[in-house]
């Protein structure tokens, strides 16, 4: 059990995930800078995330930025959308009549992805949500912005054991407050800190000779 104050970002997962660098900068470091992606990104999510919002389709309550957290994992955050599905084998919730399974629903931007980095991340909101409810979270959804459509992530215990042992490295390295070097891909070239992170620079080489190879170049 971690001290409240102790507690990471849930949503620096996904972060984590595509690039452990990236991650430490913003998190650690503080720093930031922002690109097309990242913007899109945040509006998107600033139109899914009103508190306020609550909503009844049938049987189903829907709610948003819902304020989640887990002791056992030292993590706190938000879910984008919380699904509340009426169902004779669900759990009781306060507030609410009958009985209600519990599924997530995060927003992308974008396309789905080939790596798991959004479902690591929405595998931790279930986390979060299954210790707070106490209840058992089979699935959960990603909607992405250009398809419309919603993709199922089954919450099995692969996805759960790669999200737990990610939280817990995140821990390790805020503990010791380290960023971590890392090869330059060409997932690099779309990165809103490649120029904070200067991935060139974690090769091994100095940074006098890269600045000398950059003042050949331009006098060439």
């Amino acid at each position: 059990m971690r001290r409240e104050e102790d507690y990471l970002l849930l949503s620096g997962l996904q972060h984590f995930a595509f690039c452990r660098r990236q991650w430490a900068l913003i998190h650690i470091e503080q720093q930031w800078a922002e690109n097309l992606r990242t913007a899109d990104g945040r509006i998107m999510h600033e139109h899914a995330h009103d508190g306020a919002f609550r909503e009844k389709r049938g049987d189903v309550i829907i709610t948003r930025a819902m304020q989640i957290s887990s002791a056992e994992l030292g993590i706190s955050g938000e879910c984008d959308v919380v699904e509340f599905h009426k169902d004779p084998d669900g759990i009781a919730i306060r507030g609410m009549e009958g009985s209600y399974t519990v599924i997530p629903v995060e927003y992308k931007r974008g396309q789905p992805k080939e790596n798991d980095c959004d479902a690591v991340q929405l595998c931790a909101q279930a986390l979060c949500l299954e210790e707070m409810l106490c209840c058992e979270i089979e699935k959960a959804y990603l909607y992405y912005g250009e398809t419309r459509r919603r993709q199922a992530v089954v919450l099995d215990q692969q996805i759960r054991e790669k999200t737990i042992s990610m939280i817990q490295e995140m821990h390790q390295l805020y503990d010791r407050q380290h960023t971590p070097k890392v090869k330059r891909t060409k997932a690099c070239n779309a990165c809103s800190l490649k120029d904070i992170c200067l991935p060139v620079l974690n090769k091994n080489r100095s940074a006098a000779e890269y600045l000398r190879n950059m003042l050949e170049d331009d006098e060439a």
